[in-house]
């Protein structure tokens, strides 16, 4: 989380106030001084910053403040990312950006919405914030340049594999609508590609006809851009390898430290340091759990109380991961204080239950690797593993 702000106790002081409502081909500013004034509505290219800071000088003019008169800003973190932050940051404008999921909204069935009105509904909520209700919504924490770019290589990898099972189920599907079943499509691919193709050309459907030639050549070009894509996850994978094995970096050393835990993988590992623990600044563990949104929600009102599950406000990467790393801990890690928890409080229960209990697991789990990595105590009763056995040996730098 961000600092929060200095409260500004004085109300006269000068200052300028800027929300963006970012689309693809236009930007919509609200720009005012103060919360009884009504925001300078304007509209601007998409990412011509020229013409931002034009606007900001006319508004200043327009509300009389001087030419040196602070600029605080925000807008919704989306599509453009962090770039405009920095540049923004660059030309000494305080600017932050907000979670959206954060920001309050009217609660009738029915509301008004549209880039004005989220516009100014934001620059209200700025000068809310600025006035020392910090709490009106959530900021989001800006990495480094460096850090962000680490993240691409996970994030492309988990792509590449969600490409190539969407080929794999496509062929699958193609050879269904023809009678046509087979079990598996990928694993050890790439001694299987001649063995389907020469399999296709031989293969019959359940009337003994073979396979109609439109059909023959679209499973071929199926299979040549599986090919392609399994030179590429290959290629990740190593370079993965290789940072983890070779670089000399405080992130590196996080997850070979990880990696010395059993039951958890590089993929895993590097996910963990590279979104999670890499860069953030966490100061206890209920931060811990919120970023990764596994936190509860509780409803209790009157006479209703119920529990309505994780909240899911967080990085959902992590909280994918987090919750396969719990299944394998209970696998790899089953002498443990916390797979043993686990199992007293729903091993006897139904798959159901179990289910919910591996995601109260998953958020213990997350919180104790936390605290592995910041003291260098493993999680009680852990199983530690050299974790050069879980990196290919071409990637590992020599000593």
């Amino acid at each position: 989380m961000a600092a929060p702000p200095q409260v500004d106790c004085n109300a006269d002081r000068p200052s300028l106030y800027v929300a963006f409502e970012l689309g693809n081909s236009k930007w919509k500013l609200a720009l005012t001084v103060g919360l009884g004034q009504k925001p300078r509505l304007r509209d601007i290219n998409a990412g011509n910053v020229v013409s931002l800071l034009k606007e900001i000088e006319r508004a200043k003019k327009r509300f009389k403040l001087p030419p040196d008169a602070p600029v605080r800003s925000c807008y919704e973190a989306g599509r453009d990312g962090f770039w405009l932050h920095r540049y923004l940051k660059n030309q000494g404008i305080d600017n932050m950006i907000v979670d959206s999921a954060s920001i309050e909204v009217n609660r009738r069935k029915r509301r008004a919405k549209n880039d004005r009105l989220d516009a100014q509904k934001l620059v209200t909520m700025l000068q809310r914030y600025y006035l020392g209700e910090v709490k009106v919504w959530s900021i989001v924490e800006v990495p480094k340049v460096e850090q962000e770019d680490e993240r691409q290589l996970d994030r492309e990898l988990m792509a590449l594999k969600s490409e190539r099972t969407k080929h794999i189920n496509r062929i699958k599907g193609l050879l269904a609508g023809w009678g046509i079943r087979i079990k598996s499509v990928g694993k050890d691919f790439s001694r299987q590609v001649e063995k389907l193709r020469l399999w296709w050309d031989d293969s019959r459907d359940p009337l003994g006809s073979e396979l109609p030639v439109r059909l023959r050549q679209r499973l071929l070009r199926e299979l040549e851009r599986m090919e392609l894509l399994e030179r590429q996850i290959k290629e990740v994978t190593q370079e993965r390898a290789e940072r983890i094995g070779q670089c000399p970096t405080a992130q590196s050393e996080q997850m070979r430290k990880l990696l010395g835990l059993r039951g958890i993988g590089a993929g895993t590992a590097s996910v963990y340091v590279t979104e999670f623990f890499g860069w953030r600044q966490f100061k206890n563990r209920r931060q811990v759990a919120s970023l990764a949104g596994l936190t509860p929600t509780p409803y209790d009102s009157g006479n209703a109380d119920r529990e309505q599950g994780i909240s899911k406000a967080g990085n959902r990467r992590i909280r994918t991961f987090a919750v396969e790393s719990a299944w394998s801990w209970l696998r790899f890690q089953p002498q443990s204080e916390l797979s043993g928890w686990y199992h007293r409080r729903f091993g006897s229960g139904n798959k159901r239950q179990r289910r919910i209990g591996i995601v109260a697991m998953a958020r213990k789990l997350l919180i104790q690797l936390f605290q592995y990595l910041e003291t260098g105590v493993p999680p009680a009763g852990a199983v530690m593993s050299p974790w050069q056995s879980k990196v290919p040996r071409s990637a590992i730098r020599e000593s």
